[in-house]
C-alpha cells in the first residue's frame, strides 16, 4: 500500500517550530538480541493482535451465551479483573502496550485493504473534549448498569467498541478513532505520561538530513504515522500508541524505543508535533484533570460510604432512581470538585506569588502535576482487583474445556484464593499511592521554578496542598473495604 504523501501535511510538521531538546537517548530495546529482533519484524504487531482478537471473540461468545454470573464468565473476569491488572502493570513497567497490541484495529485494517478513506475528521472535532465527555460517561455508566457483574452488557460493550473502531476509520483518514475518539486510549495516552519507555529518535542529524520522512509520509512497503506523530519533533508519548510504523519506515534505523525518567515530559513545555503545547491545550489539562479525579470518584463507587450517601441523596431527591443520584455523584466528582480545588490552587498562585498570565493558563500549565497521582491511585484501585481475583482464570479455563467435553483440565476449581496475601495489599496499594504523591509534588515545584522563579515556594505551596489532600483521600480510599468485583468473593 502506498503512502507517498500524508494529508494535509502542513498540519501535522511544523518545519518552522523549533526542534526541543532531547537529550541523549537511553537504553534502547531495539538493540535487545530477542525482542529487538521480534519488534524490528514488520508483523510483530499483527502477531500481538492476534490472540487478543480471538481472546475477544471468546469474550463475546462467553458474554452473550454463557454463565451470566460474574465470577464465572470470561467476559466480565477477563475484561474488569485480568485485563485492567495486565493493562496498568505494562503502563508502569514499560508503556502503551496494549494499544500496541490492540485487536479492535485488525478488522479496520483488513477494511482499509479494500477501500481507502479520502476525508479529514472535520477540524472542530481534532482535540480531545469528543474523549473526555465519552470518558466521563464511561465512569458513569460502568456504575450504573453495573458493568463488572454483567457479563451480556460487557460482551456488547467489546462489540460497540469493534464496530465504532471500524466506522470512525473507514469514514476518516489517519486514525482518529484512536487520537481523537476511544476513551481506552486516552486512558492510555495519560498514563503513559509517566512510563519509562518512549519511541523517540536517536539521532537529531540524521532525521536533519532524511529527504523522504518516511517515518510520517510512509513508502511503499510500510505505512507512516496514522496518528501523525513527526519523529523529528515529536516529545514524549502523548497519542502514540507505539505501533512502531515509524520504526519500521523508517530507512535509516533512526527510531528506537527508549528509557527515560518517568514524567519528566511533563515538564516539558515545547510544541509536540501533533499535539502543540501542553500549557496551550485546555483540553489536554481538562483530560489530564479527569484522569486523576476520575482515579478517586471510581475507587469511591465501590466501597461502603457511597451506598450511605445515595441513601441519604434518596431521601433528599425523594426518589429511588439511580441515575440521577449516581450522575450527580460523579457530575459532582468529575466537574464540581476539581473545577473549585484547582481554582482555589490557581487564584492562590496567582495573587500571593504574582504568577504572570490568566488563571486559565496557571491551572492549564499546573494541571500535568496531578498526573503521577492519579496514575498511582489507579495503579493501586486496579492492582488490588488483580491479586485478588489473578487466579479466577484457572476455574474459567477448566470450565470451557468441559463445556465442549474436554476433561483433561480437570473440574473447575472455584476455591481458590487470591495470589497474594491480603495483608500485603494495603501496603502496597499505599506505596503506589505515595510514589504518584511524590512525582505529583516534585513536578508541581518544577513547574513553579520554571514558572514563577522569583517566588518557587509560593507558587507551589498551594499545589503542594492540593496533591497532598488529593493523597489523603486515595489513603481513606484504600483503607476501607472495597468490593472484590469480578472474583467469587465479591
Amino acid at each position: 500500500m502506498s503512502r507517498s504523501s500524508s494529508p494535509k501535511e502542513s498540519l501535522i510538521i511544523p518545519l518552522k517550530a523549533a526542534t526541543p531538546s532531547r537529550g541523549e537517548p537511553g537504553f534502547d530495546l531495539l538493540d535487545l538480541p530477542i525482542i529487538g529482533r521480534f519488534l524490528r519484524w514488520r508483523h510483530a504487531r499483527t502477531s500481538l493482535q492476534l490472540p487478543l482478537l480471538v481472546i475477544a471473540a471468546i469474550m463475546i461468545w462467553d458474554g452473550l451465551t454463557g454463565s451470566q454470573l460474574a465470577p464465572k464468565n470470561l467476559a466480565t473476569t477477563i475484561t474488569w479483573v485480568h485485563y485492567r491488572g495486565l493493562l496498568i502493570l505494562g503502563l508502569l513497567v514499560a508503556g502503551n502496550l496494549f494499544c500496541m497490541a490492540c485487536p479492535f484495529m485488525l478488522p479496520r485494517n483488513l477494511a482499509r485493504r479494500f477501500f481507502q478513506p479520502t476525508r479529514m475528521l472535520p477540524r472542530y472535532l481534532r482535540n480531545k473534549w469528543g474523549a473526555i465527555v465519552i470518558l466521563g460517561l464511561f465512569f458513569f455508566l460502568y456504575e450504573l448498569f453495573d458493568l463488572w457483574a454483567t457479563p451480556w452488557w460487557t460482551a456488547w460493550v467489546i462489540i460497540i467498541y469493534f464496530a465504532a473502531a471500524l466506522v470512525v476509520d473507514s469514514l476518516f483518514k489517519g486514525a482518529p478513532f484512536c487520537k481523537y475518539v476511544c476513551p481506552l486510549g486516552q486512558f492510555n495516552f495519560v498514563s503513559s505520561l509517566v512510563s519509562p519507555l518512549e519511541v523517540k529518535i536517536r539521532d537529531p542529524q540524521t532525521c536533519s538530513s532524511c529527504r523522504t520522512k518516511d517515518c510520517i509520509k510512509g513508502n511503499e512497503q510500510v505505512r507512516g504515522c496514522e496518528l501523525w506523530l513527526f519523529q523529528e519533533r515529536k516529545v514524549g508519548n502523548m497519542d502514540c500508541t507505539f505501533c512502531l510504523d515509524c520504526i519500521h519506515s523508517c530507512p535509516h534505523d533512526n527510531v528506537g524505543i527508549s528509557t527515560r525518567i518517568p514524567g519528566s515530559e511533563l515538564l516539558t513545555n515545547s510544541f509536540r508535533s501533533g499535539v502543540g503545547w501542553f500549557s496551550k491545550r485546555l483540553d489536554m489539562s481538562v483530560l489530564m484533570i479527569i484522569f486523576t479525579f476520575g482515579a478517586l470518584i471510581n475507587a469511591f463507587g465501590m466501597v461502603s460510604p457511597v451506598y450511605a450517601l445515595q441513601s441519604w441523596m434518596a431521601d433528599v431527591f425523594n426518589t429511588q432512581n439511580e441515575a440521577p443520584i449516581l450522575g450527580s455523584i460523579f457530575f459532582f466528582g468529575l466537574v464540581i470538585e476539581p473545577l473549585v480545588l484547582l481554582t482555589i490552587a490557581g487564584v492562590v498562585t496567582q495573587r500571593w506569588a504574582g504568577q504572570s498570565g490568566s488563571l486559565l493558563s496557571i491551572i492549564t500549565r499546573y494541571a500535568s502535576a496531578l498526573v503521577p497521582l492519579g496514575f498511582g491511585v489507579w495503579v493501586a484501585h486496579y492492582l488490588f482487583h488483580f491479586l485478588i481475583g489473578f487466579w479466577t482464570f484457572v476455574p474459567l479455563t477448566q470450565s470451557l474445556f468441559a463445556e465442549f467435553g474436554v476433561h483433561v483440565l480437570g473440574d473447575p476449581h472455584w476455591d481458590l484464593g487470591p495470589v497474594a496475601p491480603e495483608g500485603l495489599l494495603n501496603p502496597v496499594e499505599w506505596g503506589f499511592i505515595g510514589l504518584g504523591c511524590f512525582g505529583s509534588l516534585l513536578l508541581a515545584y518544577q513547574i513553579a521554578q520554571r514558572d514563577a522563579p522569583q517566588h518557587t515556594w509560593r507558587a507551589f505551596l498551594p499545589w503542594a496542598v492540593l496533591v497532598l489532600s488529593l493523597t489523603i483521600a486515595g489513603f481513606w480510599l484504600m483503607a476501607l473495604p472495597m468490593e472484590m468485583r469480578g472474583t467469587s468473593f465479591g
